[in-house]
């Protein structure tokens, strides 16, 4: 497997999906002085999933990582852009497409080649979002001490809260 800058020439428009399992999400509870974050299981196993495209025309300057297999075929990508106005560096996407890939180093080799593009530019920070009952991209973003530091109750639809879906911004300072 190996890492590769993807081309905006050879990617942009194509349309990628993924699906993601999880057995919880991570409710948002208000407090006498603000917000806790509270683990709950789901009766049973719930599939989320979404489709997106590359390079969208909404990136500033877009940088893509790809990995690939022996035989080219992409098994994952990380894209993000540098957000010039706060100096942040935001990743806007980073997966690995098959589940049973997953937990092989793949979205770590991924995260630490987006850590170090991230870290020659003038950010002073990287971010991202995902969702609250995307358990298991919250705990990887933690083991590279991505920090919670904001969330949207009603970012997708104003139905986030009750379907456990609530935008979570995490943040690593550089």
């Amino acid at each position: 497997m190996k890492i590769v800058k993807l081309t905006k020439k050879e990617y942009k428009g194509k349309e990628f999906c993924v699906q993601y399992k999880t057995k919880g999400y991570y409710f948002i509870e208000h407090t006498k002085n603000g917000f806790s974050f509270v683990y709950k299981k789901f009766d049973q196993e719930k599939t989320f999933g979404y489709c997106d495209k590359f390079f969208q025309d909404w990136l500033n300057k877009p940088i893509c990582y790809g990995a690939l297999d022996d035989h080219n075929k992409l098994l994952g990508f990380a894209e993000g852009y540098l957000e010039e106005w706060n100096n942040r560096f935001r990743i806007t996407n980073i997966l690995v497409f098959d589940e049973n890939s997953r937990h092989s180093g793949i979205g770590s080799k991924l995260m630490k080649k987006m850590i170090a593009k991230a870290k020659t530019t003038p950010a002073r920070m990287i971010v991202l979002e995902t969702e609250t009952c995307n358990e298991k991209a919250i705990r990887f973003y933690q083991k590279f001490n991505f920090e919670v530091i904001g969330f949207d109750l009603y970012a997708y639809t104003n139905e986030d809260p009750k379907e456990h879906e609530v935008r979570v911004e995490m943040g690593l300072k550089i």
